[in-house]
């Protein structure tokens, strides 16, 4: 399983790709977005968590 910091590094290359259709780069948008929001979920937890 990867990690967020490489789902989000593939998608950014993957719309750097000119053989894709729009739907495909509005999904592959989509899914940065997502990517990128549960990583900054993630480091928001950490820096709350009790250490």
């Amino acid at each position: 399983m990867t990690n967020l910091h490489d789902t989000i590094q593939q998608l950014r290359a993957e719309l750097t790709s000119y053989a894709i259709s729009r739907r495909e780069r509005a999904q592959i948008e989509r899914e940065l977005k997502r990517a990128i929001a549960a990583q900054d979920r993630k480091g928001a937890m950490d820096r709350e968590a009790p250490g």
